[in-house]
């Protein structure tokens, strides 16, 4: 069975002491009693900070984004060589915001994907549809040709240090969310183009994350279904009380 796994992305909120006691209050209920691994991606000038907060614990520390470039005159560019310098574990990439505010798109997410695993870090991978493609039926079109061509050139061997992220665009912040059954459906799906592109062994232990207005509320019911392996959460993150509660509903 596959472990599940909780991720929160606090994006471009908090200041330096919200995000220490946010980490802390995490770090608190994880060392308590969780069942699931857990994530956090905190804005890059508070990693630092959230990895001293977490030192000890079974807690990811991840970057909301990193550049496609090792070293060199790229300004305001973070690295993978940085993120693990500062203690980071894990890179989220291709993000919808990242593709859709800043037209990131899928060949600068593959070769975010080739830099982040040649730095030695995990990678969190995002897919998804906008509410247009979704309505004229397209879900599995956009979400094969963005995981094909991120995972374009990836080893077999180093899917391990993979996990996706399907994200529906149109369900990101609006308070609507997939119910279980359409985010069942597209999880399934993903996991049959990784046995496609690997093999069945590799396709049954990659975990696939929902994220798109996950609340308290709704989080058990996700990852009760079979090919939801955990959430990836946006704003309820940010709530010490809400978050630790969707920790409690993995399985």
């Amino acid at each position: 069975m596959r472990r599940s796994y909780v991720a929160g992305n606090w994006k471009m909120n908090l200041d330096r002491q919200g995000a220490r006691s946010l980490a802390a209050a995490v770090r608190e209920h994880v060392t308590a009693r969780t069942r699931a691994d857990v994530a956090l991606f905190p804005p890059f000038v508070y990693l630092a900070d959230v990895v001293q907060v977490i030192a000890g614990a079974s807690i990811r520390v991840g970057g909301q984004n990193l550049c496609d470039q090792g070293v060199g005159a790229f300004t305001g560019e973070i690295s993978a060589a940085m993120l693990s310098d500062v203690g980071a574990r894990v890179a989220l990439i291709g993000h919808s915001e990242r593709r859709h505010v800043y037209a990131e798109g899928d060949a600068a997410v593959q070769r975010k994907v080739a830099r982040a695993l040649a730095g030695a870090l995990e990678v969190m991978l995002c897919v998804g549809e906008t509410l247009g493609e979704r309505e004229s039926g397209r879900t599995e079109e956009i979400v094969r040709t963005q995981l094909s061509a991120a995972l374009q050139g990836v080893a077999a061997r180093d899917l391990a240090r993979i996990a996706l992220a399907y994200e529906p665009v149109w369900a990101i912040g609006t308070g609507r969310n997939a119910t279980p059954d359409q985010a069942q459906a597209v999880h399934a799906y993903l996991r049959g183009l990784i046995g496609g592109l690997y093999d069945d062994g590799q396709a049954e232990r990659l975990r696939i994350l929902y994220g798109g207005s996950v609340k308290p509320d709704n989080a058990k019911q996700l990852m009760g279904m079979a090919d939801i392996d955990g959430v990836l959460v946006g704003g309820a993150s940010l709530q010490p009380e809400a978050f630790c509660a969707i920790l409690d509903s993995g399985k």
